[in-house]
């Protein structure tokens, strides 16, 4: 089974960045990131990955956009030209994870069979959005609190959902 995991930190009004950035800074939650992700294919928007310096260590990228010329000079970034063309390039693999930003979860929601969210427990001012999950959808599997602390000005939840 291919589990396609859509996977992101928003806030309680489902803010996700503004101007192509985070919002916040949650050591913990990158660390998780990270953990979750590291050896998989991630696909994200073409925003998303400019918003990196680098591509991340040891994972594919798969970088959607609907410029035709667009280009990237690293090795382990593939360019696609929709979500479907990304899907395939993950159809053999037991886990992928789709990144981000706001209008590739909304295009790939349908797609997802599983939802690691981190919830963080403020509303933000923000142009990017996760959208709703819908719980005749999903169900919470999982639910990991992580208090508000010297390294984290916001406190948050580890969020797992999986499809019904």
């Amino acid at each position: 089974m291919n589990t396609i995991t859509l996977i992101a930190a928003a806030s309680k009004n489902n803010a996700l960045g503004k101007d192509n950035d985070l919002l916040w800074h949650l050591p913990d939650d990158f660390k998780r990131f990270k953990k979750l992700t590291t050896g998989h294919k991630i696909i994200m928007g073409r925003k998303t990955f400019e918003s990196f310096k680098k591509p991340l260590p040891k994972r594919v990228h798969i970088i959607i956009t609907r410029d035709k010329d667009y280009q990237v000079d690293f090795d382990d970034c593939i360019v696609v030209h929709s979500i479907e063309a990304a899907l395939k390039l993950v159809e053999n693999d037991t886990i992928s994870f789709i990144i981000g930003g706001g209008e590739i979860y909304r295009q790939s929601e349908k797609f997802a069979t599983r939802i690691e969210l981190t919830r963080v427990h403020k509303a933000f001012d923000a142009d990017t959005f996760f959208p709703e999950i819908d719980l005749n959808d999903w169900e919470l599997i999982a639910e990991e609190y992580h208090p508000r602390d010297t390294k984290h000005q916001y406190d948050f939840t580890y969020l797992t959902y999986e499809r019904k």
